[in-house]
């Protein structure tokens, strides 16, 4: 069976659009508010700049055989324990018939 990559250059763009979008708001956002952090940050921490990227990860999943496998991304139920710590957050985990199938993070890192 092929993996069915659930159209994901289209998606992958989408995506990428939105991380720019949402950075460039948060940062905005920020220098609206009469704020400024010269490092960049308030692109890094205003949030949602990995949604459309964690939508493509879900859209794969559910097309390669597990549309009806419990999905999660609400924070307390991604949660699970780690082996360098006692618990680790992750950004979507795919549970299949009571086995963990994947824990996925997602990290946006730009400049040096």
């Amino acid at each position: 069976m092929a993996l069915d990559l659930a159209a994901y250059e289209r998606k992958a763009r989408k995506a990428v659009k939105g991380f720019w979008s949402r950075r460039e708001s948060a940062i905005s956002k920020q220098r609206d508010a009469g704020a400024h952090d010269q490092s960049g940050r308030a692109g890094a921490v205003g949030g949602n700049n990995m949604n459309g990227f964690v939508e493509l990860v879900i859209d794969i999943v559910k097309a390669n055989g597990l549309a009806h496998a419990n999905i999660h991304q609400q924070r307390k139920l991604l949660t699970l324990p780690g082996y360098f710590r006692p618990t680790k957050l992750w950004d979507v985990v795919v549970i299949h018939k009571g086995e963990l199938i994947a824990a996925v993070e997602l990290k946006s890192h730009i400049g040096p």
